[in-house]
């Protein structure tokens, strides 16, 4: 049993640090022309805007130091915050650029520190005009277990997940979406605009479903086909639903 001035130290206790993952978007940089980042990534931004607004990113310098490409990092977060992104932290940074971002209350994170996770990670390439956008090959990603409030998940092919996609969740596919338990969160299939992606998913309470950066938001999706197996797809520019 606690002693009183137990009780009492914990009665006043206001906080505490835990220890979490925490993924986010990699900004990964291969160009420091701002206006081909910035044209990028409206691009990208434009195919899912509800997934981006307001999504927290973390600036990766690594490429364009090793490449001696020098970037103003305070043009460049104003750049990204214009675009209704957040940045969190940079990593990858010489020490001046590293200087500028501290100055900035920006975080400076370790270049090598433990990796990203490839289910939660999205990394956004702007690359020089010269060259073009190198893509890794479409994949199937297999989720089996719940996808939890703040989690985001991106597949670069299509996305099966066996468990419930909760509330507060975004998961993105630039191909198919399959979900097998109930579908809380956001789900934007067809991400990088491939009009032909579906949505299929056995319980459908979706907080926002996109095929191609057409979507609707749970007060647009009638109420027939709430809770129900249900499968998602994009006709003349609108998204249909039906039942399985």
């Amino acid at each position: 049993m606690p002693t009183d001035s137990q009780k009492s130290s914990l009665s006043h206790l206001a906080l505490e640090f835990k220890s979490s993952t925490f993924s986010v978007p990699v900004l990964v940089l291969f160009s420091n022309s701002l206006q081909n980042i910035e044209q990028q990534l409206q691009e990208k931004v434009a195919l899912a805007p509800e997934f981006f607004k307001n999504s927290p990113i973390l600036l990766d310098l690594q490429e364009l130091n090793k490449r001696d490409l020098d970037i103003a990092v305070a043009d460049l977060v104003k750049a990204i915050k214009a675009l209704n992104l957040l940045p969190i932290g940079i990593r990858g940074g010489n020490a001046e650029q590293n200087r500028q971002a501290l100055a900035l209350g920006i975080p400076v994170h370790a270049s090598h520190g433990a990796p990203t996770s490839e289910s939660t990670k999205i990394k956004t390439i702007a690359a020089a005009p010269e060259e073009s956008l190198q893509s890794e090959g479409p994949s199937t990603l297999l989720i089996t277990q719940p996808v939890r409030s703040g989690q985001r998940i991106y597949a670069h092919g299509d996305l099966i997940v066996l468990a419930t996609v909760s509330s507060g969740t975004e998961i993105m596919a630039e191909g198919n979406i399959h979900v097998y338990g109930s579908l809380r969160g956001r789900a934007l299939a067809g991400v990088q605009g491939n009009e032909k992606a579906r949505i299929f998913c056995s319980d459908l309470q979706a907080e926002l479903i996109s095929i191609a950066g057409v979507y609707k938001v749970s007060e647009d999706l009638s109420k027939e086909f709430q809770q129900k197996p249900v499968q998602i797809y994009l006709q003349d520019n609108s998204l249909i639903i039906k039942e399985i």
